[in-house]
């Protein structure tokens, strides 16, 4: 990955949102880059900021919102600093992203075709025809069977799974350098949801695209991830490579999320799980220290105070404890 061409740079990502209650920091200080052919996985329990991260770097936060960063650059160019008409000419062409809910994210009232050739008319100025041609190319290559005819049909009449990959083929329409999925599988039963994954790695291995997955579930981030970001109340607590992350975790609660899972051969059949007592803190407000400590099982005094970042290659993590204790 050294050598490769970085598509995604972000640096110091906050998102805040004001409320009556006062300032919600949804996203604070998250920093990470994405190279082209690389699949970095965002896990953490919900509402600890994984989806505002994807939807600050798309541009598409709600106007209540606000974004600051460092740097926020695609392929080299500043994001923060673009025009909507720029971020518009990005959208959908050279970024492309997979909302979360296939049954809500396709329009009832149009046609999967009519859904699929828009947005490519408009980028690269095709003709009806090209487009069609486009999407039907792109329905086969996700697996959808009789794909000219899947193109007169409107979402109601497809299944969850087959929406899914209509949403895909959507989202790589226009040869995305960069692809987005805001869970993608959520909604879908196991096997459907193994044959998407499997899918996205396959497309993109084939089109080289550099691809950041927004998930909660650990198992799909065995599967697919080359690295892992582990965000914890809108910060980025652990990141490194997935051989790394599931084999030598050092922040406490990634250890708490990899205890949560079964593991073959290591959990008995009936035997207990383990679990991460307490809730994710409010993030309204002034917030000191580790906002994991009221959860953890090593909270020392210095929790409270400001909590260093400890390297190991290209693993970091964000805790009070040295590297020897956290191992």
């Amino acid at each position: 990955m050294q050598d490769r061409e970085i598509v995604l740079e972000v640096q110091d990502l906050k998102v805040d949102i004001q409320t009556g209650r006062g300032t919600l920091h949804a996203v604070r200080d998250v920093s990470f880059e994405v190279k082209r052919g690389e699949t970095l996985c965002i896990v953490g329990e919900s509402g600890c900021g994984k989806s505002m991260t994807s939807l600050s770097i798309m541009g598409l936060l709600p106007k209540v919102a606000k974004r600051s960063t460092s740097a926020l650059k695609f392929l080299g160019e500043e994001l923060g600093a673009a025009s909507s008409a720029r971020l518009n000419s990005l959208r959908g062409n050279k970024m492309a992203m997979i909302f979360q809910e296939p049954m809500t994210a396709l329009n009832p009232a149009y046609t999967i075709g009519d859904q699929l050739t828009e947005h490519y008319r408009h980028h690269k100025k095709a003709s009806k025809a090209e487009a069609i041609a486009r999407a039907t190319e792109l329905l086969e290559k996700v697996g959808i069977a009789s794909a000219a005819q899947r193109l007169g049909q409107y979402p109601h009449q497809l299944s969850g799974g087959l929406r899914q990959r209509v949403m895909i083929a959507m989202a790589l329409m226009c040869g995305p350098d960069l692809l987005i999925a805001d869970e993608p599988s959520t909604a879908l039963d196991v096997t459907i949801q193994a044959q998407i994954l499997r899918l996205l790695a396959d497309l993109q291995k084939e089109l080289g695209i550099a691809m950041v997955l927004i998930t909660h579930d650990l198992g799909v981030v065995a599967r697919i991830a080359d690295r892992v970001a582990v965000m914890y109340a809108g910060q980025v607590v652990e990141e490194g490579s997935a051989a790394n992350i599931f084999s030598k975790p050092r922040h406490p609660y990634t250890q708490g999320l990899l205890n949560c899972i079964p593991v073959p051969g290591r959990t008995e059949p009936g035997g207990q799980l383990g679990t991460i007592p307490g809730v994710v803190p409010s993030l309204i407000g002034q917030i000191k220290g580790c906002a994991f400590r009221d959860r953890c099982r090593y909270t020392q005094s210095n929790c409270e105070k400001d909590i260093p970042v400890h390297h190991a290659g290209n693993h970091q993590w964000r805790c009070v404890m040295t590297s020897e204790v956290a191992a």
